[in-house]
């Protein structure tokens, strides 16, 4: 192999990595919300920019029911990043992968990448099973690699957003940083406005 291949090869990687799956998982989950009704423009754009900044390319030709099915997936996949300890976190992705996912396979989808797996049922699958089959996969793995949760649901209560937890150190407890300062800001003007009755 070639330097050139070793460089198609290392970037192939580092897009399809258990760290970067999971970390699209959440923005996925993020973008795609759980409103029941049809999906508005400005949401099937957000969920094509995470799908483009994680790596696919060419046309994606979502339509809203891609979308709307791929909501159903994001929630069961939220219960996840929900789970209170790695105990149900487990339980949680076996439920999943048992219903809704299926058998390991190998691809290298026609040749255009290494080989890899997948647990959708082809390489043509549907958006929503895609989405589930391979953060089940990246989940499972953190799980089983950290034994604890793979992440979290924001601890700020005007936020749903989840979030992958990574490295080790205190546990995180909000999405963003944006999310930890408002909450620090209003947590300080509550004791200031405790302090001055």
């Amino acid at each position: 192999m070639d330097d050139a291949d070793g460089d198609a090869h290392d970037d192939w990687s580092t897009r399809h990595s258990v760290f970067r799956t999971a970390r699209r998982t959440a923005a996925l989950v993020n973008a795609l919300g759980t409103a029941p009704d049809a999906p508005t423009e400005a949401e099937m754009a957000a969920v094509e920019a995470v799908l483009r900044e994680y790596g696919e390319s060419g046309p994606l030709n979502l339509s809203a029911e891609d979308v709307r099915a791929m909501r159903s997936a994001a929630a069961s996949l939220h219960d996840v990043f929900a789970a209170p300890d790695v105990d149900t976190a487990a339980h949680r992705l076996n439920r999943i992968l048992a219903e809704r996912c299926g058998p390991l396979r190998l691809t290298v989808h026609g040749g255009g990448s290494p080989w890899h797996p997948h647990l959708d049922s082809d390489d043509e699958a549907p958006w929503a099973e895609w989405l589930l089959a391979s953060s089940c996969m990246a989940l499972a793995v953190l799980v089983w690699d950290r034994q604890r949760p793979p992440g979290g649901v924001c601890a700020s209560p005007s936020c749903t957003h989840v979030y992958v937890a990574i490295g080790g150190g205190a546990d995180r407890r909000y999405c963003s940083r944006r999310c930890a300062t408002r909450e620090r800001v209003a947590s300080h003007r509550r004791a200031k406005a405790a302090g001055a009755v």
